[in-house]
């Protein structure tokens, strides 16, 4: 996009400028996205930071539209706790009706703590059936592909800050912003520079 206006720009500035607005670009998009609907999936993928396994915790709803995601160190009940919990607060998501999750028992512990704490409906269900989670799972490629290619990541506040601009594109991407054409790119680059206030 910079190199298309004849600007010139050092990986470096990139890489700053994630770290600075990665966190304000996420909340701002959020009253911006279509409602995803009260079918969970919930799954994680393995992120390397220095060397050690962390864990990208991701959902989506049955369309495969993204609900959200959590960078975490360990795949524990107080992540599971986190990831709802950040879910749930979000103005383009609603209780889910069922939550289909793997066969990692911190899902149902969360949930159980969770529906006791009222912070999720009581009469959701959460089903741990494999087969059921291809859709989130599918949803991993895109950000799998951005991944790969990269070396381990330097510390965890760094690769958090990265994760969150790759999922926020990859929302943005799969035209889950009103009236912004998941394949318009000058739509797209539009609503981003009005996030922010710029001129596009």
């Amino acid at each position: 996009m910079l190199s298309d206006r004849g600007v010139e720009v050092d990986h470096t500035t990139l890489f700053r400028w994630v770290r600075a607005y990665a966190a304000a670009f996420e909340r701002r998009i959020r009253r911006h996205l279509r409602p995803c609907n009260g079918s969970w999936r919930v799954d994680e993928i393995h992120i390397r930071v220095k060397g050690v396994c962390t864990y990208l915790c991701r959902a989506v709803d049955s369309p495969g539209q993204t609900i959200d995601f959590l960078l975490s160190a360990k795949r524990d009940t107080a992540a599971a706790k986190q990831l709802f919990g950040k879910a749930l607060r979000q103005p383009h998501t609603v209780n889910p009706r069922t939550t289909t999750v793997d066969k990692n028992p911190a899902y149902p512990r969360a949930a159980r703590e969770l529906k006791r704490a009222g912070r999720l409906w009581r009469f959701s269900r959460l089903q741990q059936r494999k087969y059921l989670n291809n859709i989130v799972e599918q949803d991993h490629r895109r950000i799998k592909r951005l991944v790969r290619p990269w070396p381990d990541f330097g510390s965890l506040p760094t690769s958090s800050r990265t994760l969150v601009d790759y999922g926020v594109v990859a929302v943005i991407r799969k035209g889950q912003v009103d009236n912004v054409s998941g394949r318009n790119m000058k739509a797209q680059a539009t609503f981003v520079a009005g996030l922010f206030a710029v001129a596009a």
